[in-house]
């Protein structure tokens, strides 16, 4: 389906946010314009766990969406909550961009050279403690700030490393920055991290139908799994949550392999498991090891960040 009319589409003005949504507004081959939307999270430099966590670079994105102000909005999937928002529809997940955490470093160090003390900064709960659960002695430090303050960081010396999505890394060009890709062994990701949600209102089926070229099934599939498992959790993005479906190939069809993880904040103890399942039962399978992990101590685990 296609569309005369200009796609107004809503973005954040960060360098990620901007060149996020310029990936997806190029893609579509229709006329757009770009616009810009200050969100909460972006006004404010407090802890993300301090004004609310889940939602905070969202919702004003959201509310534009329902004011007619733009039609269509692009997120990083991994801010979006856990519940449909009423009125909006998630179109299209585009094909996924590599979701492992990366390293960046002084003196081109991966994570197992740093040496006990050394300063590693995130603005990630999860990451904060799967950090401290590999026993490293590193002293985790909460950051702010958009990829480039984070990196110019290290590059100041104020911290000796850094841990960030890959995907962010990768699509502002600066991949040759990463001293190291984290294993998801070692670090497994965030729920949707290195997904986009692009959304419109729902019933506006012109422009849903100028999104559904995007849509990639096996990105949506995994995605729907991993966001079913951290809403089965009943947690938010700022949880100590991390979660990574992959698709294979199975005897029947198309399989997910989701792993799934709940690490105490201090590092002192984690559960982590697997499940796997059809394409087509994504939520199910998502449910389904949150259950196991909280049979398995993972509800304990999450505290005051659930």
């Amino acid at each position: 389906m296609t569309t005369t009319r200009t796609l107004r589409i809503g973005t954040r003005a960060s360098a990620l946010a901007r060149t996020q949504t310029d990936l997806v507004a190029r893609a579509l081959g229709v006329p757009f314009e770009i616009v810009p939307v200050v969100t909460e999270g972006d006004r404010s430099s407090a802890a993300i766990t301090e004004f609310g966590g889940t939602g905070v670079f969202v919702s004003a994105l959201r509310t534009a969406l329902l004011a007619d102000e733009i039609d269509i909005a692009v997120h990083s999937f991994k801010d979006l909550p856990t519940a449909p928002a009423d009125g909006i529809t998630v179109a299209a997940v585009p094909t996924r961009e590599d979701p492992r955490d990366a390293l960046v470093a002084r003196d081109r160090l991966v994570l197992g050279e740093l040496p006990p003390g050394s300063r590693v900064g995130t603005g990630s709960p999860r990451r904060a403690a799967q950090l401290r659960a590999l026993g490293l002695g590193l002293d985790v430090v909460p950051v702010r700030g958009n990829v480039d303050t984070r990196l110019g960081k290290v590059t100041s010396g104020e911290l000796d490393a850094v841990v960030i999505a890959l995907a962010g890394v990768r699509r502002l060009g600066r991949e040759d920055e990463v001293t190291e890709v984290l294993d998801p062994i070692q670090m497994l990701p965030a729920p949707a991290q290195g997904a986009l949600a692009v959304e419109c209102r729902t019933g506006d089926s012109a422009v849903a139908g100028v999104l559904a070229v995007l849509d990639d099934t096996d990105s949506r599939a995994a995605v729907t799994a991993e966001r079913a498992l951290l809403a089965a959790l009943e947690a938010g993005c700022t949880a100590p949550v991390g979660a990574l479906a992959e698709i294979a190939e199975g005897d029947s069809g198309p399989e997910i392999f989701l792993r799934g993880s709940v690490t105490a904040v201090d590092g002192s103890d984690a559960v982590r498991l697997s499940a796997t399942g059809p394409t087509n039962d994504a939520e199910g399978v998502g449910r389904r090891l949150a259950a196991e992990l909280i049979a398995n101590g993972a509800d304990t685990m999450m505290g005051s960040t659930a």
